[in-house]
């Protein structure tokens, strides 16, 4: 009895922590198959889950945001909160945004976790209409 109920409360915790996406992630670019940088993703007392980018990987063509149409104008890529907002719905965290510091657009966003690599779906509208980059766990 015992090893089923530890094998079980093994299992919940895999489950739980399999289903978190805090932590350092290297972000991967959909179109060019790059490392771009880090992102450090956290959870505010709002209970809400927020992403800056902690490292720069390749040399962006600029290094401020001078495309971003809010409060992130003109401010530094290294340091920029570019996932603001998100909330866990079972394991998917979704309403919440992200920023394309390069663009300066945001986008709605979708974030699932697949072992030790994120799926990051940011989309206008319908989720059908986006795109989708595979972050990889940094260790």
């Amino acid at each position: 009895m015992k090893k089923i109920l530890f094998s079980f409360v093994a299992l919940l915790f895999a489950t739980l922590s399999y289903a978190q996406i805090e932590g350092k992630w290297k972000t991967i670019d959909d179109e060019t198959g790059q490392a771009k940088s880090i992102v450090e993703i956290f959870k505010k007392s709002d209970g809400k889950y927020y992403g800056k980018v902690t490292q720069l990987l390749i040399k962006p063509e600029h290094t401020n945001c001078i495309n971003c149409k809010d409060d992130r104008k003109n401010q530094p890529i290294l340091g920029m909160e570019v996932i603001r907002g998100m909330k866990k719905e079972g394991n998917e965290f979704t309403g919440g945004t992200i920023t394309d510091p390069k663009t300066g657009k945001t986008y709605k966003c979708n974030i699932t976790r697949d072992g030790e690599k994120l799926n990051v779906r940011g989309y206008v509208g319908f989720s059908l209409i986006g795109r989708t980059q595979t972050w990889h766990a940094v260790k």
